[in-house]
């Protein structure tokens, strides 16, 4: 690796390299192989972690939870924790988000989404349009909503709470019309027949990412049902992401409300 950077930095001193594309393609180097014994469950290199995903995409680096040994998710931690790096990992379960709290206590755990956030030590907070609105359409959606409320705060954004607000009572969200309309971006989550994006769709003129989720009775399908009626929803200009993907729909909100990302190179 310090062969490489070194190779970068001689063709900024020739000349032959400016220090913006310098930065650009060192954006693309360092990349931590993370390893266990090589017995039984401690595979060899089991994560290679990427420590520049601020430089090049202006966003902390996101770890997916389910899948890894508690020993790997620590571990994980403990590096990123260690180069002074910000991380968010998703999708953990409870003995996880308690280990991980005693382990490095400055991070933050919400027991609801199922996340642990771990900031920057020295943050660069990004220039941004406005406000990401989350609103849910049901108390049942809240992890969904609030898996992209962290989210969407860990990547830098203002973030505010609508919450149960569904068409069942659809006087509850019509009397919330200005909060709706103030946001840059506006997430909405709802499950059962997932209405509720197609009514503030109708009432907001900003972008609107709306998130299925597997809340509902039988017929709802796990949220394939909500997921159908979002895509084919009257409203112009719904974006839908997946079925419970909180988070995708925050990194979409994002996108659109940064205007310039941390760590953003500069142009040449």
């Amino acid at each position: 690796m310090s062969d490489r950077v070194l190779a970068v930095l001689a063709e900024v001193a020739r000349g032959e390299t400016s220090p913006a594309a310098a930065l650009e393609r060192l954006a693309l180097l360092p990349v931590e192989e993370v390893a266990g014994n090589g017995e039984g469950d401690n595979p060899g290199v089991f994560a290679r972690l990427d420590h520049n995903r601020l430089l090049r995409q202006g966003q902390v680096e996101v770890v997916y939870g389910p899948g890894k040994e508690l020993s790997q998710l620590l571990e994980i931690a403990r590096r990123f924790d260690a180069r002074g790096d910000g991380l968010l990992i998703t999708r953990l379960a409870t003995d996880a988000l308690e280990a991980l709290e005693l382990e490095l206590p400055q991070g933050s755990v919400n027991r609801l989404a199922r996340t642990f956030f771990m900031p920057a030590r020295e943050p660069v907070p990004p220039r941004v349009r406005g406000t990401v609105l989350v609103v849910s359409a049901g108390t049942s959606d809240l992890p969904v909503a609030e898996e992209a409320v962290v989210t969407a705060q860990a990547l830098g954004n203002p973030v505010e709470r609508l919450y149960d607000v569904g068409v069942a009572g659809i006087h509850r969200v019509l009397s919330q019309v200005e909060p709706l309309r103030q946001a840059s971006v506006v997430i909405v989550v709802a499950g059962m027949e997932g209405a509720l994006p197609s009514v503030v769709g109708g009432l907001v003129r900003g972008p609107i990412i709306a998130v299925p989720t597997s809340v509902g009775y039988g017929a709802s399908f796990q949220g394939l049902a909500p997921l159908l009626g979002m895509l084919n929803s009257c409203a112009a200009g719904v974006t839908v992401v997946n079925i419970d993907n909180g988070f995708g729909a925050a990194c979409a909100a994002s996108r659109i409300n940064v205007i310039s990302p941390a760590g953003k190179v500069a142009d040449r």
